[in-house]
């Protein structure tokens, strides 16, 4: 039986944006399966103790700019530390993803172009267009991807995994669970990935 992680993000985050290619690449190497797990982050935020951006000591707001920054560097990525529409709200960017997986697809790129439009394309993933361009393009059937996640039992699920995320004791975005062992912030995808090739 192959393994299975659980991903726990939001569409809006910068670091889920730095380790998402890293963590399919890994993924991928170890035949493992990932279940992409979209959370409502403030809740999970709530309950975890961490604060909001706008409410953390200037000195923190600064240094994740430093970490972004250095990050960034080390996976090879383009970011825009100050993009134009952060914050917004990621929610049916979240509902896209899971429509997408509830369909049977493989939302995992349409993740990643939801990333990159936010922090290094200017583009607002609020935007109801923008979302349904980034779906035509990796050829989804945006009317009905868009419609699926408008579905109250879309938003179920989107309440159930911001709820196991709680009870799991994630601590923020992005969490991967291996076997309920947590592995919090992309920067601990090189961890994860030695536990897996310990397995």
């Amino acid at each position: 039986m192959s393994q299975q992680i659980d991903y726990y993000f939001t569409s809006i985050s910068p670091f889920t944006y730095l380790g998402h290619q890293t963590l399919l690449q890994i993924a991928e190497q170890h035949q493992l399966k990932v279940q992409f797990k979209p959370v409502k982050l403030g809740q999970v935020f709530g309950e975890s103790g961490a604060k909001p951006l706008p409410e953390r000591p200037k000195c923190r707001q600064e240094y994740r700019l430093v970490e972004l920054k250095r990050w960034a560097k080390k996976r090879e990525l383009a970011i825009n530390l100050h993009p134009a529409h952060f914050p917004t709200d990621p929610t049916l960017a979240d509902r896209c993803v899971i429509a997408l997986q509830e369909s049977g697809q493989d939302a995992g790129a349409f993740i990643n172009q939801v990333l990159a439009a936010c922090w290094t394309e200017d583009r607002n993933i609020a935007d109801e267009g923008v979302l349904r361009e980034l779906l035509t393009v990796l050829r989804f059937n945006a009317d009905e991807v868009i419609q699926q996640a408008q579905f109250q039992s879309t938003q179920a699920v989107y309440d159930a995994n911001t709820l196991d995320a709680i009870e799991q004791g994630v601590l923020g975005a992005p969490s991967y669970m291996l076997d309920g062992e947590q592995f919090w912030g992309q920067d601990r995808l090189e961890l994860l990935a030695e536990t897996l090739s310990a397995s």
